[in-house]
């Protein structure tokens, strides 16, 4: 079956299969941190060694998703699935049975390499499956699964670390992995195209030292308790680099390379990884510091921080596919502006925040934001990738994957960064007003003391959370111009032409 057959009757069961089998991936990742406390306690380590489950998750992903481009093209969709929901699948139940601390980080460890082809090739299929005037709203559907999955995660972990334990987060994954990989076994069948190409074992190791060591410095930069001056950071953020520049000079001068950066001579697939760099920057200020305001300055309990930010996360999931279907009738541009509009302004309310703010007022507040975030990602990344030939959306897909997990980094380490510095400031200088205000003749009791230093902590943390939400107000607002300059794609003439000669292996099942 060539690819204008495909287009003309999309396979919607063989993509349902992808699309839950990519949402338990993405579900049962951000199950995970809200449990490392309890983990934590039954194994009795300590906070840097269980931080492994998230870190050492990130960074397989880190290094595998760059490679998803050559899997993706060398074998077809329905066995590399099938790979990729066997290993996560073995990974969620060596996970849940584990009795010790390494073969439960082994076990994430497998889960991450099944997980990091999932999005990428869920991605190509979509690409493949419909023509580009119907890609928005194809997208709007993807962005629902990337949007609700991180959203009900911290609020579903809550309630079942509150009324089981931490091993309740893998038995209820495990169930729907299984259900996918057995539809995936005798529903799914090929839709993208294949190319006879060979993977490059030093661009692999390259790009694993390169991508690996960018997420682990900024990972550790983002640490609180690392921060930017330690080895821990810098070390793997120099290396990371140098190897960076090292696997771009190779890449660009091999025929076949493992991840084609030549897409960036099409403009407009350059812009939009720029404007989602700068997006994911600034959106990481609510996904981070919002958290921190309602749990540690107002004593919230993280089940109901989550249920506090689920009707944004529902909003953004509702309005996926609306935008999706706004895309292909107006294109990228006029929902990106209007959405970085209200991204903007209610960021900017977000820096006016005070000890006292309303919990219907912040809970409004942040979803109206997710509301305008709605409008931006998913019409931005779709736009860029609508202007590179078939051929380059596996290079395109895995290059956007991973700026989403580089720049997912940065944004952590850089808000950190801004709000811990502006806090210990803002700290020094409560306590000198404190002192100065002070009566040298009054002698303050241990609890008058106390209380006084909690609140200038908590004022100069709050001092801390404003600050870093104007400044990601001013990253919005970079982004905003940036999105100016879009225009509308189409994925050039010839290639479209060529592109309906390319046959695929249509692999049935009964």
């Amino acid at each position: 079956m060539d690819i204008e057959s495909i287009q003309k009757k999309p396979p919607y069961g063989a993509i349902a299969v992808l699309f839950i089998g990519a949402f338990v991936s993405i579900l049962n990742n951000t199950l995970i941190n809200i449990a490392l406390p309890s983990i934590s306690r039954e194994f009795e380590i300590g906070t840097a060694t269980v931080q492994w489950l998230a870190t050492g998750y990130m960074l397989v992903n880190g290094i595998l998703i760059p490679a998803s481009a050559f899997f993706i093209q060398r074998f077809s969709n329905r066995s590399l699935f099938i790979t990729a929901m066997s290993l996560f699948s073995l990974g969620t139940l060596l996970a849940l049975i584990a009795p010790n601390f390494g073969l439960l980080l082994t076990g994430r460890m497998i889960q991450a390499a099944g997980s990091a082809i999932m999005m990428p090739l869920l991605m190509n299929v979509m690409l493949t499956a419909f023509p580009v005037e119907k890609r928005g709203t194809a997208m709007g559907f993807f962005g629902l699964v990337m949007i609700v999955a991180p959203a009900i995660g911290p609020t579903l972990s809550g309630y079942l670390i509150q009324t089981f334990s931490w091993r309740a987060l893998f038995s209820v994954v495990l169930p729907f992995a299984i259900l996918v990989l057995v539809l995936a076994v005798f529903k799914l069948k090929n839709i993208t195209p294949q190319k006879d190409v060979h993977l490059d074992f030093l661009s692999l190791v390259l790009s694993s030292i390169a991508f690996g060591g960018i997420l682990y410095g900024f990972s550790s930069a983002g640490d609180q308790e690392v921060g930017w001056g330690s080895p821990q950071s810098y070390v793997p953020l120099a290396v990371g680099t140098i190897g960076l520049i090292i696997f771009i000079l190779r890449q660009l001068k091999m025929k076949e390379p493992m991840l084609e950066f030549r897409v960036y001579k099409h403009p407009m697939f350059a812009l939009s990884s720029g404007i989602s760099i700068v997006i994911a920057v600034s959106m990481f200020s609510g996904m981070i510091l919002t958290p921190l305001y309602v749990q540690e300055l107002r004593g919230i309990s993280p089940l109901n921080s989550g249920l506090l930010m689920l009707p944004g996360a529902l909003m953004m999931g509702i309005m996926s596919p609306i935008t999706g279907r706004l895309f292909d009738k107006y294109g990228a541009r006029i929902l990106a502006v209007t959405g970085l509009s209200i991204m903007i302004i209610t960021t900017y309310l977000f820096s006016k925040l005070t000890l006292d703010t309303s919990i219907v007022h912040l809970v409004l507040l942040y979803t109206f934001r997710m509301f305008g975030m709605s409008m931006v990602m998913m019409p931005v990344m779709t736009n860029g990738m609508n202007q590179l030939p078939m051929k380059d959306n596996p290079h395109g897909t895995a290059i956007n994957n991973t700026l989403q997990q580089v720049s997912g980094a940065i944004g952590t380490a850089f808000m950190i960064t801004v709000m811990s510095k502006r806090a210990a400031s803002s700290g020094k200088q409560l306590a000198a007003e404190a002192a100065a205000k002070a009566d040298p003749n009054v002698q303050l009791t241990p609890e008058a003391l106390a209380k006084m230093q909690e609140l200038i902590g908590h004022q100069a943390m709050l001092d801390g959370i404003t600050h870093a939400f104007f400044i990601s107000t001013l990253i919005a607002v970079l982004a905003l111009i940036l999105a100016l300059f879009m225009k509308r794609v189409k994925p050039p003439m010839e290639d479209a032409k060529s592109e309906v000669k390319v046959r695929t292996k249509q692999v049935a099942t009964e």
